[in-house]
């Protein structure tokens, strides 16, 4: 899986054997005892805490401990996330206490993979399995070259032998007893042959019986004369050498005594990497090697073994086009391939299982009525903060200090404790405790020599770059800008403008529009507070008439936006052309803002009309599908306050309606209908993925909910000046017909997933 999407984190928890130690690799993250049930309770704990996406079981009755393995139910049990379960055996004729044991692992899956056509029909005539819930996924193998078995066979000690083959754990059942009667008639013809069988003792057959078992197939290989011709080695082969060793064989053989054997590891490894193939009629060989693709022999049967030998030693066109054929049809079993499949199914559950773990919010249609907005929390931002200022990263509501800080989570905090000062019952004493943490922040973070912000800090207090983004900077001028505006602390004021003055210039040479947007802000804040400052002035027209250009240049009837593709802070950019066209008299610049805002929020709509913001997972390209998780708080944040712009400027009551609708996305009013707020913290979790919240609660993620609020609060407060002259405002398309002319905004599958989320709930 970590191969074929290098963006996955897999980790493996192993249920270990009573008395028995492994070196396991790093990816082993958590073992679990065999025949301790706490020990099976103690691992879903420590999944859930991990906050995993998708857990995959590989089933095997003899694995897990209790009667018939259901120790692994009381795991499966307390598990939030989807389980997807990889069933190895499945039993035709079981009895009942393993068909109860199946039915209660199917009830607690989310989907059951099977890896051969036999195995599915089993279940769903069985056991009454859904067929929807079966998916049918090979056994995986590794991508090896097709090779000569003459240029391997040095390395394995066999040349100038024909090599026959058989490969893992040893037990009665692998009937290699067969293997070797069927050797002396072989020799007889062709006594260059070799049956090599690698593997350690099966451990619990080493437990009961010790190594009687391989000690008797020594004494027959002695008793037929043909010890010479046996290999028995007895270790376990690391994956390199294995590979080698199936490569250097001519045949590979699978003398199994079980026909109910559903799947073989082995014989799919030997298949797909390009061997010839002699095995009994089990299950999976049945299918595996129809249509001539390997030889079939009845079980326990000698004579047979010895005939199918020498059938493809004599007849070499044969032996290599049954090579050939047995490579070319692994390849849709190389591991690359099996992973994309799992891959496609976690996604699958992931969204389907959603509706297991939510209910659909109790909201009336936007505009009903309006929502009762929350009080005011401080706790978590006051435990993020420290006297340095806002740490970046929280683990839940715990703060990461190994990440460190950052002049962008710094520039939010001065932003919403200002705003804070104005609209909440707070204590001013506490209020300027916190700001002067951040201004003292960003005071520290600005290099003035460079004439720029640096954006990253580490724990030990050591800056982690020379100049930080650009976005960081015109954070910070906005910051800055709106704390000279609404602060009521001369002293922090005067600071937060010698700052500001000194950091503007570098504005100029900003590239990107989300800088030139937030640097808007700040010249609009300081501008409110100092009217008349020529060089601001210039500076934010130059600004705006970029932005403008930009637009008019990338825009079309479909799509009003400035560049080719919505990505993150989407609603920052019309709020730009709103503030600096109200503050320059430019009523383009107002128009083309009102037009892509009103577009922007027409594209952020999900089923049932709710704010459904652009996902984070591949955003949305120009002609291309929309992603719709995960859902980031600043999307909404910056939605609530470019909204209340656009209804302060117009005095059009649908824009209050619409901010409403962004903010109701931090209660619960979203695609999933899960409260992202924490009412109980006093933070903000950090995103809505597919299936769940992100349970952490970052200083981002809260900042945004907090500065939303407050601004909220403060279009309850300031009075709304009459309505600015906007060109075409009246002529401009409904947002019903936004959406009619982009059909693609709110595809059908993600109605169905969203459908799916509110009638399980």
């Amino acid at each position: 899986m970590a191969a074929a999407h290098p963006e996955a984190t897999c980790l493996a928890l192993p249920v270990t054997d009573q008395g028995e130690e492994y070196a396991y690799p790093e990816r082993v993250r958590f073992q679990i005892a065999e025949r301790d049930i706490r020990s099976y309770e103690r691992a879903a704990e420590y999944i859930n805490l991990l906050n995993v996406d998708a857990v995959c079981l590989q089933h095997e009755f003899g694995i897990f401990g209790g009667n018939d393995g259901r120790h692994i139910l009381s795991l499966l049990k307390k598990l939030q996330m989807p389980v997807v379960t990889t069933l190895h055996t499945v039993l035709e004729d079981p009895s009942s206490s393993i068909f109860e044991t199946m039915e209660d692992l199917v009830e607690l899956s989310d989907r059951v993979v099977i890896m051969t056509e036999r195995g599915r029909r089993i279940l769903r005539d069985t056991y009454g399995v859904d067929e929807e819930q079966i998916a049918l996924i090979p056994h995986g193998i590794p991508d090896v070259p097709f090779g000569n078995p003459d240029v391997l066979k040095p390395k394995c000690g066999v040349d100038g032998r024909f090599m026959l083959l058989t490969f893992g754990l040893i037990s009665p059942n692998k009937g290699i007893e067969h293997v070797i009667r069927a050797l002396p008639s072989i020799i007889a013809e062709y006594p260059q042959v070799v049956y090599c069988v690698l593997g350690n003792t099966h451990p619990s057959l080493l437990r009961r019986e010790g190594e009687s078992y391989r000690m008797e197939l020594e004494r027959l290989a002695e008793s037929l004369d043909v010890s010479d011709h046996v290999i028995l080695h007895n270790r376990f082969i690391p994956i390199h050498e294995l590979e080698e060793c199936i490569g250097a064989a001519d045949i590979y053989m699978t003398p199994y005594l079980n026909p109910a054997q559903i799947t073989s590891g082995t014989l799919s490894y030997a298949f797909g990497t390009g061997n010839a193939v002699i095995s009994t009629p089990y299950w999976h060989a049945q299918e595996l090697l129809a249509d001539g693709a390997g030889i079939l022999v009845p079980f326990a049967d000698p004579d047979a073994i010895s005939m199918a030998v020498k059938r493809l030693i004599s007849d070499p066109d044969e032996l290599h086009a049954m090579q050939h054929a047995a490579y070319a049809a692994g390849r849709e079993m190389i591991w690359s391939e099996v992973a994309r499949k799992y891959y496609d199914i976690f996604e699958e559950t992931r969204r389907e299982h959603a509706g297991v773990l939510t209910k659909s919010p109790s909201f009336r249609p936007a505009g009903a009525r309006p929502t009762r907005l929350p009080d005011f929390k401080l706790d978590h931002i006051e435990r993020m903060t420290d006297t340095i200022g806002i740490w970046q990263h929280a683990r839940h509501t715990l703060p990461v200090y190994e990440e460190g800080y950052c002049t962008d989570d710094n520039a939010r905090a001065l932003l919403a404790v200002t705003l804070l000062g104005q609209v909440s019952r707070a204590p001013a004493e506490r209020l300027d405790r916190l700001a002067t943490s951040y201004l003292a922040f960003l005071n520290y973070a600005f290099d003035a020599d460079k004439g720029r912000f640096r954006n990253f800090m580490g724990f030990d207090r050591s800056w982690n770059e020379a100049v930080g983004s650009t976005d960081s900077h015109g954070r910070a001028l906005w910051a800055l800008g709106t704390c000279m505006e609404r602060m009521e602390n001369p002293e922090l004021d005067a600071v937060a403008a010698q700052l500001f003055m000194q950091a503007l210039p570098a504005a100029r040479d900003f590239e990107f529009p989300r800088s030139w947007a937030f640097t808007l802000f700040g010249t609009t804040a300081y501008l409110h507070h100092f009217p008349g400052d020529l060089y601001v002035e210039h500076l934010q027209k130059e600004l705006l008439h970029r932005l403008m250009h930009m637009m008019e240049e990338n825009r079309r009837d479909d799509w009003p936006w400035c560049e080719d593709i919505l990505t993150y802070d989407n609603a920052s950019l019309p709020k730009a052309l709103l503030l600096g066209g109200e503050a320059s008299g430019n009523e383009a610049a107002v128009s083309l803002g009102l037009e892509s805002l009103k577009w922007l929020m027409a594209v952020q709509t999900g089923v049932s009309r709710c704010f459904s913001p652009i996902g984070s997972n591949g955003w949305f390209p120009r002609g291309q599908k929309r992603q719709w998780f995960d859902q980031q708080p600043i999307e909404a944040q910056s939605s609530v306050s470019a909204c209340l712009e656009a209804y302060r400027l117009t005095g059009d009551e649908e824009w209050y309606r619409e901010a409403q609708r962004a903010f109701d996305w931090f209660l619960g009013r979203n695609d999933l209908g899960i409260a992202v707020y924490d009412s109980t913290a006093g933070g903000c979790r950090d995103a809505l993925h597919m299936d769940r919240v992100n349970q952490n609660q970052g200083a981002e993620s809260t900042l945004a909910f907090t500065m939303a609020l407050a601004e909220m609060r403060l279009a309850h407060h300031e009075e709304r000046p009459a309505r600015m002259p906007t060109g075409e405002d009246e002529s401009w398309r409904s947002e019903t017909e936004i959406q009619d002319s982009l059909p693609s905004l709110v595809p059908e599958e993600h109605q169905e997933e969203t459908r799916h989320v509110r009638d399980k709930g």
